[in-house]
């Protein structure tokens, strides 16, 4: 993923139309409703106006932002693309010991497409190829589970709301299909 459209190496993703370019600060509002899009459901529990709804969620991306560029400084920020239109995010940390899925999220009219998964098994096939691991926090409630387990994704230790789920090199690159 070195230029900003390509997809080098990212056939299943290609496969999809998705491209991607490095994040810029210009980016940081559609960023917010990517980070808004997945908080939908648990917030409609609530009862919270919109306003602050949104007031909240403004709060939590910037803390969740600033808290990825600190613990993260050397990931990859991109925006994912399809058709040149913004359709998610993507922040990976590649280690010497693993891939560190930061993030991954797409706006809901582009989940359960594909896509996901296409760009999954890629980063899977990445890591496999570097003998790495690939490893990421997952809310329990998140219905991406289903989709990791399926990758060969395990949990690997409770962090409360979250879990660290992990895929060793020999399950991704087994857990590849085209």
């Amino acid at each position: 993923m070195d230029d900003s459209r390509g997809t080098a190496g990212w056939r299943r993703a290609a496969g999809t139309g998705l491209t991607f370019r490095a994040m810029t600060d210009a980016d940081l509002p559609f960023l917010a409703r990517v980070y808004a899009s997945t908080r939908a459901e648990e917030l409609a529990l609530t009862s919270w106006t919109e306003v602050q709804k949104r007031a909240f969620l403004d709060m939590q991306f910037r803390a969740q932002h600033a808290h990825y560029q600190k613990y993260y400084a050397d990931a990859e920020w991109l925006v994912i693309e399809q058709a040149r239109q913004d359709i998610g995010r993507l922040y990976i940390e590649r280690t010497p010991s693993q891939h560190c899925i930061v993030d991954i999220s797409l706006l809901p009219t582009h989940r359960g497409k594909g896509c996901g998964g296409a760009l999954l098994r890629d980063l899977l096939d990445e890591a496999a190829a570097a003998g790495k691991l690939v490893s990421i926090h997952v809310e329990k409630n998140n219905p991406a589970r289903r989709l990791y387990t399926r990758l060969g994704f395990t949990v690997t230790e409770d962090r409360g709301v979250y879990d660290l789920m992990e895929c060793p090199p020999l399950m991704a690159s087994g857990a590849t299909d085209p």
